[in-house]
């Protein structure tokens, strides 16, 4: 009798056990790691919006189909003088442009007055806090950026933050007739260095550990609260600015605390 007690004991531990979480696989690279600690990054310093003109900057395919179309190359090196070129001016662009037929003068006009390369973009967060409460449940925002072999690392300690006065804060107040909220809005806006063009991909996470150097550290709670976005980065642009919103409402229980409630992830190129 006592043997079949331990035997269903066993089977029961056994079956309450939890099981191990599924390994993920992320479309981030899990080699070298930087990391940033974006609240202290200055919050006057707020990216400046290019007037656009209403001329544009060339670009490399309309470059090639005026070339194409039978523009004299000083008509096109003109353009380029007073438009300026978005261009590929690296040793390939320039092969691709040469290939395409566009002559050697039109291509030394893309060398000399070609925007210069993208190193890094302008990315504003803002951080909205609704309701009446005095610490975040999740202690610790992160976004992921992939680069290459290179996953950045960007995370904000909320307590801290909440903690100070902020340059760069105000308090929104959406009332109506039925519902009063007020809303702490802070914002912060720094650079984020890239070294790859093309397809990248954000990941936007709340977590309470204070120490994550990759997605793979999430919980799975916390992974399916995240959430991913794509952008495409130009090798150059009048403008790389990229907008970073994360949203906060107070818990419906614990009225104290704030939950992260979801994040929106824009860039804007010129």
């Amino acid at each position: 009798m006592i043997a079949q007690l331990l035997a269903a004991a066993v089977a029961l531990t056994t079956a309450q056990a939890p099981r191990a979480a599924p390994s993920v696989s992320l479309p981030f690279p899990s080699g070298n790691v930087q990391t940033y600690n974006i609240i202290q990054w200055d919050p006057n310093q707020l990216p400046r919006i290019y007037e656009r003109s209403d001329q544009l900057p060339l670009t490399d395919e309309e470059l090639t189909k005026l070339s194409q179309a039978g523009f004299e190359p000083a008509q096109l090196v003109k353009m380029i003088e007073e438009r300026r070129c978005a261009c590929d001016a690296s040793a390939d662009g320039l092969i691709r442009l040469k290939t395409a037929g566009v002559d050697k003068t039109v291509l030394a006009a893309v060398s000399r007055h070609g925007l210069a390369p993208n190193r890094q973009l302008d990315i504003l967060v803002t951080l909205d806090f609704t309701g009446e409460s005095r610490t975040a449940r999740e202690a610790f925002l992160y976004f992921f950026v992939d680069d290459g072999d290179i996953t950045r690392v960007f995370s904000a300690n909320l307590p801290e933050l909440l903690q100070r006065r902020n340059s760069h804060e105000t308090m929104v107040d959406r009332s109506d007739i039925m519902v009063a909220r007020t809303v702490r809005r802070i914002q912060l806006a720094g650079h984020v260095p890239l070294k790859t063009y093309g397809a990248h991909r954000v990941m936007v996470a709340a977590s309470a550990s204070p120490t994550l150097t990759h997605p793979s550290q999430l919980t799975p709670q916390e992974r399916a609260k995240a959430q991913t976005y794509t952008f495409d980065y130009p090798r150059a642009s009048l403008q790389s600015l990229c907008r970073l919103t994360a949203g906060y409402r107070r818990d419906a229980v614990l009225a104290y605390k704030w939950n992260f409630e979801g994040s929106r992830f824009e860039c804007e190129w010129n």
